[in-house]
């Protein structure tokens, strides 16, 4: 009685234990044409941590007669929350049979030992032909040469290629171009005062500050005398600045040869005023306020006779380049040039290789 029951137990316990693995086949479809494609699942339900083995077939390996299986892939691990996880492998099937087909159960091991799925059924249906009327089917058709000869392309070809490649060169060129910022040069129009309207400016200034009626002779004449060599200077064209006076009404005598408007008073009173001058300057000459007036009107005569007013007043100023500008300015001219002369080129290779295309095509 005894060894009866112990049995009895043991039955159940070894029932448990085989209820605890599970394994399941499912087919996507019972059905499909000639050489289609059916995927057949097979999932093991376990514990965490069990051993498995599914069955490993080669590619194109045959299930059963008539039925092949093309791969295999291991779909992953997914949990349970009562410390079991389920395997599953999906096996690719195909057939080029006709007919229907009996699936045998896959066997697979869990730690060693075998466990076996449900059988499955495939069947692969064929396609229906006409064969009463089988002028409607074509056979195949012979082999082709080619329409051209590579001879004829092969000038197109190389051409649209080098076309290609000056296109990219000329893109290239453009960007160093873009990139290397142009040289601007301002031309300025610039309104300058004539000689004798600076010096009566001059001069205005000089009555402005009563310097005639000065205590200091020496700062009046020094002034009224570079004023009149800065207008000698800028009306008659020679460094008066540099010269001394006797210089200065030297060389005046010969510029004033031929002046129309030029007086021998003119000229002995512009004397006149350099002698007291370098009188004042040089050996402290002491002057009364009516010569130092007398030098004044003296000086603005001087000016009136020998203005030229018939002058433009306006003087147009051109920036000069730095080397670095220079060179600046060279290499854009360059790089212009030679896209121009790329794009120029391009366009006419691409022109006679799309007319050689037309001519080869019609």
């Amino acid at each position: 009685m005894k060894k009866a029951l112990l049995l009895i137990i043991l039955a159940f316990a070894v029932m448990g234990l085989k209820a605890q693995v599970t394994v399941e086949a499912a087919i996507d479809s019972i059905e499909m044409l000639i050489g289609e494609q059916v995927h057949v699942t097979v999932t093991v339900t376990m514990k965490e941590g069990a051993k498995v083995e599914f069955p490993v077939f080669k590619p194109t390996q045959q299930l059963i007669s008539g039925v092949e299986v093309l791969k295999s892939q291991e779909l992953g691990v997914k949990s349970q929350d009562n410390g079991f996880v389920n395997r599953s492998v999906l096996y690719t099937l195909t057939s080029f049979d006709d007919t229907l087909y009996y699936l045998p159960p896959f066997v697979v091991k869990v730690d060693g030992k075998p466990y076996e799925s449900k059988s499955l059924a495939l069947k692969v249906l064929g396609i229906e032909v006409d064969t009463t009327h089988v002028d409607q089917f074509f056979g195949p058709k012979d082999v082709q040469d080619n329409p051209f000869l590579w001879s004829d392309w092969s000038l197109m070809f190389w051409l649209s290629v080098l076309a290609l490649l000056m296109m990219a060169l000329a893109y290239y060129l453009y960007l160093r171009l873009r990139d290397n910022k142009p040289v601007i040069t301002r031309i300025r129009i610039v309104k300058r005062l004539l000689p004798h309207q600076k010096a009566m400016k001059e001069i205005e200034q000089i009555k402005a500050d009563k310097m005639q009626n000065s205590e200091d002779p020496k700062e009046y004449y020094t002034r009224l005398t570079e004023t009149l060599r800065k207008y000698i200077e800028d009306r008659y064209g020679f460094n008066a600045m540099e010269m001394t006076s006797s210089e200065i009404i030297e060389r005046l005598e010969k510029a004033l040869a031929n002046d129309k408007n030029a007086a021998d008073t003119m000229k002995a009173e512009l004397r006149q005023l350099f002698t007291t001058a370098d009188l004042v300057k040089f050996a402290k000459y002491s002057t009364m306020i009516n010569e130092n007036d007398a030098n004044l009107v003296s000086a603005i005569d001087f000016i009136n006779q020998t203005k030229l007013e018939n002058v433009p007043a306006e003087e147009t100023l051109k920036p000069e380049l730095t080397e670095a500008d220079q060179r600046v300015v060279k290499t854009r001219k360059t790089l212009k040039a030679v896209i121009t002369v790329i794009v120029v080129a391009c366009a006419v290779m691409l022109g006679y290789v799309f007319y050689g295309l037309y001519q080869l095509l019609n």
